[in-house]
């Protein structure tokens, strides 16, 4: 079986990518190469089997992987993704953009990634919480709250973080509540969580605003994926005032100049529905979205939508990139001559590892915050991290993504010569 299936969103390899992207960081910024030489690899990839008996009485082995890149700041975090596409080199760039995150927002964590080839739309419940128990089985020595501690990411969710912390605690014999993040709120979860990196983006994009002088009245939005990212966010700048005029999920999507009815759409997704089902507006597919007229674009769902083919034509002039890598540095190239200002993946997604933490600490003290508290301590830390990002843009005279991801890189450069090598 090939490690890529053919028909893989990803057009560039993601690991050369996030290594390209350390390299230019640590040119423009300094950093010693013997520094470069540690941070572009990753500590440890762990790749299993996971068989799993599945509803036809069948039995298939799918292959899962854990990625830790970092620990010098503290223990590895980062979610699984179940999708088709998962690669080892996907999953190691992720954990290193997780690092870089982690390290942005001054959390005490390094960045792992974990991922599963598979197709969970395809998959019943059932099946699903076997592959999961067994997944967890299989890396149940790599994961741990002081170790490596994971969350929900693409095509996982808190179910699938329960069947995790259920195992790991089956196993350890007691509830170890701070093993996973982003748990449903009855065993150990965080108010705010699951609309936490969706919030965060919005602070991004606020405080990009308010740099501009501009408001949120009146913006026009498109945005892409209609997960948990791209539904909290289009439903949060919608009841802000600003005209969301194109959404999408991964089965297309719909286009309404004069503001598509994005309350409709989150309840109709929220039912098991997709979005090319939807009234109001003209049918669109993901390439169309885009290109869609509009000041402000976010892309909510999977990496390197825009790329060098395609990003001439985006008409957005303010990017907020909820997923993970939606840019590939080729059409950062563009963007940026073409006078876009991209709020980067580190900086605007990272609201969701803000409220993981916060959710890790409560597991680990068991005393549990009220959700304004998280929202108003989520809200402190992502300004925070947008000020000093900014404030390196200007400064620097440097791209919004090389200045958050020079801030991030020199953070972790630090800690590891502070530690120095071992022995």
């Amino acid at each position: 079986m090939a490690a890529t299936a053919p028909e893989s969103h990803l057009r560039e390899n993601p690991f050369s990518l996030a290594q390209q992207q350390l390299h230019k960081v640590a040119e423009t910024f300094g950093i010693d190469e013997r520094l470069v030489n540690v941070l572009q690899e990753c500590k440890k990839a762990v790749e299993v089997s996971i068989p799993t008996s599945l509803d036809d009485g069948s039995v298939r082995a799918f292959r899962g992987y854990r990625v830790t890149h970092n620990v010098s700041r503290g223990p590895s975090k980062g979610g699984i993704r179940y999708h088709p596409d998962v690669t080892l080199d996907e999953v190691k760039a992720l954990a290193m953009w997780m690092t870089w995150k982690c390290s942005l927002m001054g959390l005490p964590f390094g960045g792992a990634k974990g991922g599963v080839s598979c197709d969970p739309k395809k998959m019943s419940r059932g099946e699903l919480e076997r592959m999961t128990r067994r997944f967890t089985s299989e890396i149940i020595n790599e994961i741990g709250p002081e170790k490596d501690i994971p969350a929900p990411d693409v095509g996982t969710n808190a179910s699938t973080m329960a069947w995790i912390f259920d195992t790991y605690s089956m196993n350890k014999g007691h509830s170890v509540l701070g093993v996973v993040t982003g748990k449903p709120l009855t065993i150990g979860g965080s108010l705010g969580r699951e609309e936490a990196t969706a919030r965060g983006g919005l602070f991004c994009l606020e405080s990009a605003l308010e740099k501009q002088g501009r408001s949120m009245e009146g913006l026009t939005v498109a945005v892409q994926g209609f997960g948990n990212v791209g539904s909290f966010f289009a439903k949060f700048v919608a009841e802000l005032g600003a005209k969301v005029v194109a959404i999408s999920d991964s089965t297309g999507g719909i286009f309404n100049a004069n503001g598509v009815d994005v309350a409709a759409a989150f309840v109709h997704k929220r039912s098991g529905g997709s979005l090319s089902e939807l009234k109001g507006g003209d049918h669109i597919t993901n390439e169309e979205l885009v290109t869609i007229d509009c000041e402000v674009f976010a892309p909510c769902a999977l990496e390197q939508v825009v790329t060098e083919e395609n990003a001439s034509d985006v008409k957005a002039k303010v990017i907020v990139e909820g997923a993970n890598g939606p840019l590939t540095p080729a059409a950062d190239d563009v963007l940026e001559s073409n006078g876009v200002l991209i709020l980067p993946d580190v900086l605007a997604n990272a609201g969701g590892v803000v409220v993981s933490y916060f959710e890790w600490v409560q597991g680990l003290q068991e005393y549990f915050w009220k959700e304004d508290e998280v929202n108003a301590r989520l809200n402190e830390i992502v300004r925070r991290a947008f000020d000093e990002t900014w404030a390196t843009y200007t400064d620097r005279k440097v791209s919004m993504r090389m200045a958050a991801y020079g801030l991030a890189v020199q953070r972790v450069a630090e800690a590891t010569v502070t530690r120095g090598l071992y022995p």
